[in-house]
Protein backbone atom coordinates (compact mmCIF):
# COMPACT_ATOMS: atom_id res chain seq x y z
CA UNK A 1 0.00 0.00 0.00
CA UNK A 2 1.02 3.90 -0.46
CA UNK A 3 1.93 4.45 2.74
CA UNK A 4 2.59 7.94 2.01
CA UNK A 5 -0.50 8.47 -0.35
CA UNK A 6 -3.54 11.34 1.35
CA UNK A 7 -7.02 12.16 0.44
CA UNK A 8 -7.24 15.78 0.29
CA UNK A 9 -10.93 16.88 0.50
CA UNK A 10 -12.50 20.52 0.05
CA UNK A 11 -15.90 19.14 1.20
CA UNK A 12 -15.93 19.43 4.80
CA UNK A 13 -17.89 22.55 6.21
CA UNK A 14 -17.37 21.43 9.63
CA UNK A 15 -18.31 18.84 12.11
CA UNK A 16 -21.77 19.85 12.54
CA UNK A 17 -22.33 18.07 9.07
CA UNK A 18 -21.31 15.36 10.23
CA UNK A 19 -23.66 15.43 13.82
CA UNK A 20 -26.20 16.57 10.96
CA UNK A 21 -25.62 13.55 9.12
CA UNK A 22 -25.76 11.19 12.49
CA UNK A 23 -29.12 12.55 13.29
CA UNK A 24 -30.40 12.15 10.03
CA UNK A 25 -28.98 8.45 9.56
CA UNK A 26 -31.31 7.53 13.01
CA UNK A 27 -34.22 9.05 11.83
CA UNK A 28 -34.44 11.43 15.47
CA UNK A 29 -35.32 14.04 16.29
CA UNK A 30 -32.48 16.85 17.22
CA UNK A 31 -34.12 17.22 20.80
CA UNK A 32 -33.99 14.10 21.05
CA UNK A 33 -30.44 12.86 20.52
CA UNK A 34 -28.45 10.85 22.31
CA UNK A 35 -25.41 11.81 23.41
CA UNK A 36 -23.88 8.04 24.51
CA UNK A 37 -24.67 7.03 20.58
CA UNK A 38 -23.73 9.91 18.93
CA UNK A 39 -20.49 10.18 20.53
CA UNK A 40 -19.69 6.95 19.28
CA UNK A 41 -20.76 7.33 15.92
CA UNK A 42 -18.55 10.26 15.95
CA UNK A 43 -15.87 8.85 17.44
CA UNK A 44 -16.34 5.86 14.37
CA UNK A 45 -16.18 8.05 11.67
CA UNK A 46 -12.91 10.14 12.56
CA UNK A 47 -11.44 6.66 13.05
CA UNK A 48 -11.94 5.74 9.57
CA UNK A 49 -10.79 8.82 8.48
CA UNK A 50 -7.76 8.22 9.96
CA UNK A 51 -7.65 4.70 8.28
CA UNK A 52 -8.10 6.35 4.97
CA UNK A 53 -5.52 9.10 5.76
CA UNK A 54 -8.11 12.07 5.26
CA UNK A 55 -6.97 15.28 6.12
CA UNK A 56 -9.45 16.46 9.06
CA UNK A 57 -9.46 19.88 10.05
CA UNK A 58 -8.40 20.95 14.00
CA UNK A 59 -12.47 21.54 14.38
CA UNK A 60 -13.31 17.95 13.74
CA UNK A 61 -11.21 16.52 17.00
CA UNK A 62 -12.40 19.78 19.15
CA UNK A 63 -16.05 18.41 18.75
CA UNK A 64 -15.14 15.11 19.40
CA UNK A 65 -14.18 16.37 22.37
CA UNK A 66 -16.70 18.41 23.35
CA UNK A 67 -18.77 14.90 23.02
CA UNK A 68 -16.68 13.33 25.15
CA UNK A 69 -17.11 15.67 27.85
CA UNK A 70 -20.85 16.25 27.51
CA UNK A 71 -21.36 12.36 27.34
CA UNK A 72 -19.22 12.24 30.86
CA UNK A 73 -20.79 15.03 31.93
CA UNK A 74 -24.49 13.53 31.69
CA UNK A 75 -23.89 10.26 33.27
CA UNK A 76 -23.42 12.23 36.76
CA UNK A 77 -25.60 12.59 39.20
CA UNK A 78 -27.18 16.51 38.69
CA UNK A 79 -26.32 17.19 41.71
CA UNK A 80 -22.92 16.51 41.02
CA UNK A 81 -23.10 17.68 37.41
CA UNK A 82 -20.11 20.92 37.20
CA UNK A 83 -21.97 23.68 36.98
CA UNK A 84 -21.93 26.43 33.56
CA UNK A 85 -22.13 30.04 33.95
CA UNK A 86 -23.24 30.41 30.66
CA UNK A 87 -26.07 27.47 30.42
CA UNK A 88 -29.58 28.20 30.38
CA UNK A 89 -30.95 25.19 30.38
CA UNK A 90 -30.04 21.81 32.94
CA UNK A 91 -29.46 19.68 30.40
CA UNK A 92 -25.92 19.43 29.31
CA UNK A 93 -26.88 18.80 25.16
CA UNK A 94 -28.47 22.51 25.10
CA UNK A 95 -25.81 24.52 23.42
CA UNK A 96 -25.09 21.33 20.97
CA UNK A 97 -28.71 21.44 20.03
CA UNK A 98 -29.09 25.25 19.51
CA UNK A 99 -25.39 25.02 17.33
CA UNK A 100 -27.21 22.26 15.36
CA UNK A 101 -30.37 24.27 14.64
CA UNK A 102 -28.82 27.23 13.72
CA UNK A 103 -26.64 25.36 11.77
CA UNK A 104 -29.20 23.54 9.86
CA UNK A 105 -31.34 26.59 9.12
CA UNK A 106 -28.29 27.86 7.21
CA UNK A 107 -27.85 24.74 5.32
CA UNK A 108 -30.98 24.61 4.45
CA UNK A 109 -31.10 28.17 3.11
CA UNK A 110 -28.40 28.03 1.26
CA UNK A 111 -29.75 24.73 0.03
CA UNK A 112 -33.00 26.59 -1.75
CA UNK A 113 -30.93 29.00 -2.86
CA UNK A 114 -28.66 26.86 -5.04
CA UNK A 115 -32.03 25.10 -6.13
CA UNK A 116 -33.38 28.76 -7.29
CA UNK A 117 -29.75 29.13 -9.17
CA UNK A 118 -30.03 25.73 -10.68
CA UNK A 119 -33.97 26.59 -12.00
CA UNK A 120 -32.51 30.23 -12.92
CA UNK A 121 -30.35 28.60 -15.20
CA UNK A 122 -32.57 26.29 -16.88
CA UNK A 123 -34.52 29.67 -17.78
CA UNK A 124 -32.25 31.42 -19.34
CA UNK A 125 -30.29 28.21 -21.57
CA UNK A 126 -28.06 29.00 -24.48
CA UNK A 127 -30.48 28.93 -27.57
CA UNK A 128 -30.54 25.39 -29.15
CA UNK A 129 -28.63 23.51 -26.11
CA UNK A 130 -30.03 20.70 -24.66
CA UNK A 131 -31.53 21.17 -20.57
CA UNK A 132 -28.78 18.66 -19.84
CA UNK A 133 -26.06 20.22 -20.68
CA UNK A 134 -26.36 22.37 -17.57
CA UNK A 135 -26.30 19.57 -15.24
CA UNK A 136 -22.30 19.16 -14.06
CA UNK A 137 -21.55 15.70 -12.73
CA UNK A 138 -22.12 15.22 -9.02
CA UNK A 139 -19.30 16.01 -6.65
CA UNK A 140 -18.63 14.60 -3.88
CA UNK A 141 -19.62 17.16 -1.52
CA UNK A 142 -23.43 16.57 -3.11
CA UNK A 143 -23.07 12.87 -2.78
CA UNK A 144 -21.80 13.12 0.86
CA UNK A 145 -18.49 11.81 1.97
CA UNK A 146 -20.47 10.58 5.21
CA UNK A 147 -22.59 8.31 2.92
CA UNK A 148 -19.87 6.72 1.26
CA UNK A 149 -17.95 6.54 4.68
CA UNK A 150 -20.82 4.65 6.09
CA UNK A 151 -21.10 2.26 2.94
CA UNK A 152 -16.93 1.56 3.58
CA UNK A 153 -17.19 0.31 7.26
CA UNK A 154 -19.87 -1.47 6.11
CA UNK A 155 -18.30 -3.32 3.95
CA UNK A 156 -15.04 -3.58 6.37
CA UNK A 157 -17.41 -4.91 8.86
CA UNK A 158 -18.05 -7.66 6.42
CA UNK A 159 -14.88 -8.64 5.41
CA UNK A 160 -13.64 -9.07 9.21
CA UNK A 161 -16.69 -10.82 9.93
CA UNK A 162 -15.72 -13.57 6.96
CA UNK A 163 -13.82 -16.58 9.64
CA UNK A 164 -11.82 -17.46 5.99
CA UNK A 165 -10.12 -13.69 5.58
CA UNK A 166 -6.44 -14.03 6.54
CA UNK A 167 -4.01 -11.10 5.81
CA UNK A 168 -1.48 -12.52 3.18
CA UNK A 169 1.53 -11.48 4.58
CA UNK A 170 3.81 -8.82 1.76
CA UNK A 171 0.92 -8.20 0.07
CA UNK A 172 1.19 -5.10 -2.11
CA UNK A 173 -1.79 -2.82 -3.58
CA UNK A 174 -1.54 0.25 -5.17
CA UNK A 175 -3.63 3.38 -5.35
CA UNK A 176 -2.85 3.67 -9.39
CA UNK A 177 -3.41 0.05 -10.07
CA UNK A 178 -6.77 0.47 -8.20
CA UNK A 179 -7.59 3.41 -9.92
CA UNK A 180 -7.26 1.87 -13.24
CA UNK A 181 -9.26 -1.41 -12.35
CA UNK A 182 -12.65 0.84 -11.13
CA UNK A 183 -12.39 3.03 -14.46
CA UNK A 184 -12.13 -0.69 -16.68
CA UNK A 185 -15.16 -1.63 -14.77
CA UNK A 186 -17.99 1.45 -15.27
CA UNK A 187 -16.03 2.11 -18.73
CA UNK A 188 -18.98 -0.32 -19.81
CA UNK A 189 -21.31 2.73 -18.85
CA UNK A 190 -23.30 0.64 -16.97
CA UNK A 191 -23.34 1.73 -12.85
CA UNK A 192 -21.26 0.02 -10.83
CA UNK A 193 -22.83 -0.74 -7.17
CA UNK A 194 -20.67 0.31 -4.79
CA UNK A 195 -21.07 -3.35 -2.72
CA UNK A 196 -19.84 -4.88 -6.63
CA UNK A 197 -16.68 -2.95 -6.22
CA UNK A 198 -15.26 -4.66 -3.29
CA UNK A 199 -17.26 -8.27 -4.43
CA UNK A 200 -13.85 -9.81 -4.99
CA UNK A 201 -11.95 -8.26 -2.30
CA UNK A 202 -10.57 -10.59 0.62
CA UNK A 203 -9.07 -8.39 2.67
CA UNK A 204 -8.86 -5.19 4.76
CA UNK A 205 -6.11 -3.57 3.33
CA UNK A 206 -7.42 -4.45 -0.70
CA UNK A 207 -10.82 -2.61 1.15
CA UNK A 208 -8.89 0.39 2.29
CA UNK A 209 -6.36 1.38 -0.97
CA UNK A 210 -9.59 0.47 -2.98
CA UNK A 211 -11.83 3.05 -1.63
CA UNK A 212 -8.39 5.69 -1.88
CA UNK A 213 -8.61 4.96 -5.46
CA UNK A 214 -12.41 5.31 -5.45
CA UNK A 215 -12.23 8.64 -3.69
CA UNK A 216 -9.62 10.45 -5.68
CA UNK A 217 -11.73 9.53 -9.07
CA UNK A 218 -14.62 11.52 -7.56
CA UNK A 219 -12.04 14.29 -6.56
CA UNK A 220 -10.76 13.84 -9.88
CA UNK A 221 -13.99 13.99 -11.51
CA UNK A 222 -13.70 10.68 -13.76
CA UNK A 223 -16.42 9.09 -11.62
CA UNK A 224 -19.75 9.92 -9.69
CA UNK A 225 -21.16 8.38 -6.96
CA UNK A 226 -24.93 8.09 -6.91
CA UNK A 227 -27.82 7.59 -4.01
CA UNK A 228 -31.11 7.68 -5.61
CA UNK A 229 -32.98 7.41 -2.44
CA UNK A 230 -31.52 7.82 1.68
CA UNK A 231 -30.66 4.30 2.53
CA UNK A 232 -30.21 2.98 -1.10
CA UNK A 233 -27.28 1.52 -2.00
CA UNK A 234 -24.55 4.02 -3.64
CA UNK A 235 -24.06 3.63 -7.37
CA UNK A 236 -20.90 4.65 -8.98
CA UNK A 237 -20.66 5.51 -12.94
CA UNK A 238 -18.41 7.18 -15.12
CA UNK A 239 -18.66 11.21 -15.24
CA UNK A 240 -19.32 11.24 -18.80
CA UNK A 241 -22.63 8.80 -18.24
Amino acid sequence: MEVDYKVKLDIFEGPLDLLLYLIKQDEIDIYDISLERITSQYLEYLQAFKELNIELAGEFVVMAANLIYLKSRSLLPVDQQPPEEDAGEDDPRWELIRQLIEYKKFKEAAAELHLRELEQERIFAREGGPASDLQEPLRLGEVGIFQLINAFQTVIKRIEARRDVQEIFGERFSVSEKIDAILQRVATGAPLRFSDLFGAVVSRLEVVVTFLALLELIRLKQVRAVQKNIFEEIEIAAAAT
